[in-house]
């Protein structure tokens, strides 16, 4: 009875041992569980708030030509704001996508010169708002054109567009002032191609 109880002595422990490795094996896969569940949680919240900002925020949009050189390059893709004219209103400077007003189901991209109620002129391709010639830095010598075109007022709710490629764009001095109605996004950022990436001005 004696020798009997001496070798069943060791087997507890040993059977205590393995119980615990069962738990502590439970635990890990537990925890595994639990960070791959977090992990799925936090890519799916990352998709839908991607998903919200591109559907109800921003909107990719290719350039189509060549009207806005140097700023913009035929093929380049932008990410427009959609949402933004709902919180500030459109601004000189503004390079804005719009509905063409001839083809609405067209649309066009060119920089907003003048607001409504300016008084807006073209001298031999130099323009005029509010009897001020404007700088336009963005117009390189090259692009620059000869065209006039009479002073007018831009009537209530509708912008004067004009392309920075002024020998080749077709904008206000062809179809006038753009009705506000028309207008869904302004360009915010350019992403691609990889060496025209950043903010747009």
């Amino acid at each position: 009875m004696a020798d009997s109880s001496s070798h069943s002595d060791p087997a507890t422990p040993s059977n205590a041992t393995g119980q615990g490795n069962t738990i502590a094996s439970g635990s890990q896969v537990h925890a595994v569980r639990r960070v791959l569940a977090r992990w799925v949680r936090d890519v799916l919240i990352s998709l839908g708030v991607s998903v919200f900002f591109i559907v109800f925020l921003y909107q990719p949009v290719k350039v189509e030509g060549t009207s806005m050189l140097p700023t913009l390059e035929d093929q380049e893709r932008v990410f427009i704001n959609k949402f933004v004219y709902r919180l500030e209103p459109i601004q000189r400077g503004d390079v804005v996508v719009f509905r063409y007003p001839r083809d609405t189901s067209k649309s066009y991209i060119k920089r907003v010169i003048a607001i409504p109620g300016d008084r807006v002129r073209i001298d031999d391709g130099l323009v005029y708002v509010n009897g001020r010639q404007i700088a336009e830095e963005y117009v390189p010598p090259m692009y620059e054109d000869v065209r006039s075109y009479s002073e007018t007022a831009v009537p209530p709710h509708c912008y004067f567009v004009l392309g920075d490629h002024r020998n080749l764009s077709n904008d206000s001095r062809d179809f006038g002032p753009v009705d506000e109605s028309y207008i869904y996004g302004k360009a915010v950022f350019g992403y691609w191609p990889f060496g025209r990436l950043g903010k747009l001005q």
